[in-house]
């Protein structure tokens, strides 16, 4: 039987997103089908499109980090896990399908009743945000922090976190998210009319104690400019590369994963030999998740929990069916959007 995929064909804009019907896949010994219910839709996805992204795959290949579905078809060797049951997964690229195969050992268990594109949003966003918060600042109740993008997929999930935790938060944003982030409980500030260290200076007096910051490059030196003294900026994304979601040099598309990681490198590293104990400290979801795959189990399986219990809410900004990621795309980049935009199937659209 046929299914859908979407494949990158070429490094570039969102035209190199090209939809494909072919045979569903089949899993091998120690695989499990599953039939894609959402696969969300982020900035990390663009920078695979564009060619930059550490873990760009050579092409063609299809994008997608996370997604949540249902068990289709066990390969042999599997056990413990049933046709029906709904699982998520943090595959990195191939949720954009109908229908992926994935290792057992890379599927977590989602509690029943769950909306599916708020489930989603879980395995990136909020795993991410909840092991910097947790694993990477280890942040406590009364702390100050600053997080860039605060209405963003990240953004508002560190937000939300934050919120339990009990911190005073500050985000930049655009004008028309000022009122998203401070219903999630943040002092907004706009980041296109205010010099965000000197607003930080101004509120605070000596400086925020963390900075979480996606953008890279040099706005890093600026995150550090808004730490108090000791205190750290825990960066985790290079999207200062993207303009209105296409590469901001212009150059034609290729795959190149390597170039702005060592320039990454070099602004942690030199945090480390500036004088006033201002430090930048990485975080890679998908090395840890490498290195200490029982953690971010762990972590996605709480936050599951605080999900069903209604402690946390994703914010959604649209569901769009698969066929539609090439728009899924042109919205991010262009315009940005306050949540996640998830790729649904045509069953769940309709719920």
């Amino acid at each position: 039987m046929k299914h859908t995929r979407i494949i990158v064909t070429h490094y570039g804009g969102p035209d190199a997103l090209q939809v494909v019907e072919e045979e569903r896949p089949e899993p091998k010994a120690g695989e499990v089908r599953v039939r894609v219910l959402a696969a969300g839709v982020g900035q990390p996805d663009l920078m695979m499109r564009e060619g930059f992204h550490p873990e760009t795959p050579p092409l063609p290949f299809t994008p997608g980090w996370d997604l949540v579905g249902l068990v289709d078809k066990l390969g042999c060797d599997v056990s413990g896990v049933e046709p029906g049951q709904i699982v998520a997964a943090l595959p990195i690229n191939g949720a954009y399908a109908e229908f992926v195969c994935l290792a057992q050992r890379e599927l977590v268990p989602v509690p029943s009743g769950l909306d599916a594109a708020e489930a989603v949003s879980l395995v990136l966003n909020y795993v991410t945000a909840y092991q910097m918060l947790h694993r990477c600042a280890i942040v406590k109740p009364g702390q100050r922090v600053l997080i860039h993008g605060a209405a963003g997929g990240v953004g508002s999930a560190l937000m939300q976190l934050g919120s339990l935790v009990g911190l005073e938060m500050y985000g930049t944003c655009s004008s028309q998210d000022a009122i998203a982030v401070s219903g999630l409980g943040g002092i907004p500030i706009d980041y296109q009319k205010l010099d965000f260290v000197g607003e930080i200076r101004r509120l605070t007096g000596k400086g925020v104690d963390v900075v979480f910051d996606g953008i890279g490059g040099t706005h890093i030196w600026r995150s550090r400019d808004a730490l108090r003294l000791g205190g750290r900026v825990v960066a985790y994304g290079l999207t200062a590369s993207l303009r209105g979601g296409r590469l901001a040099s212009g150059r034609p598309g290729r795959r190149n994963r390597f170039q702005r990681l060592a320039i990454f490198g070099l602004y942690i590293a030199g945090s480390w030999l500036l004088p006033g104990r201002k430090r930048v400290v990485p975080y890679s979801i998908q090395w840890l998740k490498r290195l200490k795959p029982a953690l971010f189990r762990q972590d996605l399986i709480a936050l599951l929990d605080l999900l069903q219990q209604k402690k946390i809410k994703p914010l959604i900004a649209r569901k769009l069916p698969l066929v539609e990621a090439r728009l899924a795309h042109e919205l991010l980049g262009e315009k940005g959007v306050a949540g996640k935009i998830v790729l649904v199937g045509n069953e769940t659209l309709m719920r």
